[in-house]
């Protein structure tokens, strides 16, 4: 069920920072092999101190680089990032599949908070992403009670964005990555930063950053050619710089 282990979490982690500065990648497919899409955080591995030898501030230390590292990388990562979530996302594998800019989900795909089952507290930045996605209450009923979410109900609150027969989730990722590699690959990172960064900000911060943003864009090659087309009347060839 892909339940997330300290080395994959590091690979993945290297790959999507990897993917930021490779102009060669222009979009990012998340998915897993088998029946689920990730169950989780691998409970049983990882370097960790066993519970007895911990000292104050081991466990924050652990999550900081570890779930809220790992999910960062997608929210950081300056190519569109898709989930295509095949089966079940559980605790930080649901988190990792709401960090991402687009969400597909097999019907049989569901979303669990199952942190709470655990006594504990949600990590891997659940209680930033979930309110921000559906609202504080919708966010509190899923990780107070933990109960399964299937995809269709998480496309209705807003979590995924289309839900697919599980035969057409990769042929629908794979032409949604397509479209977004054939786009103007720095606008649509710049566009990912401001979108994210608005949650968080005023309007007169949100505003400078968009002219500021914009400026940026300006000194493209796929702005002018954007300019162009338009004044062509021909189709944009984007080439992502």
């Amino acid at each position: 069920m892909n339940a997330v282990t300290w080395e994959q979490r590091e690979r993945i982690v290297a790959l999507l920072e990897g993917a930021s500065a490779d102009p060669g990648v222009r979009a990012v497919v998340l998915t897993g092999t088998g029946r689920g899409f990730c169950a989780g955080a691998d409970l049983r591995g990882g370097p960790s101190a066993p519970a007895e030898d911990r000292v104050a501030g081991d466990v924050a230390r652990m999550i900081r680089r570890g779930a809220q590292r790992f999910v960062g990388a997608v929210l950081d990562c300056e190519k569109p990032v898709i989930a295509a979530v095949n089966g079940t996302a559980a605790g930080i594998g649901a988190h990792l599949a709401f960090a991402c800019d687009l969400v597909l989900a097999a019907e049989s795909a569901r979303f669990v908070e199952v942190f709470v089952r655990r006594g504990i507290v949600p990590d891997g930045g659940g209680a930033y992403l979930l309110p921000r996605l559906v609202g504080p209450q919708r966010a509190k009923e899923l990780m107070f009670f933990g109960d399964a979410l299937p995809a269709a109900e998480a496309r209705v609150m807003g979590l995924v964005n289309r839900v697919v027969p599980a035969g057409d989730l990769e042929k629908t990722a794979r032409a949604w990555a397509d479209r977004l590699a054939q786009g103007p690959t720095r606008a649509l990172a710049l566009t990912k930063q401001l979108v994210n960064a608005s949650l968080d900000a005023d309007r007169a911060t949100a505003f400078a950053a968009e002219a500021a943003a914009q400026e940026i864009c300006m000194t493209t090659r796929d702005a002018r050619e954007g300019v162009a087309a338009f004044v062509e009347r021909r189709a944009a060839e984007f080439e992502g710089r």
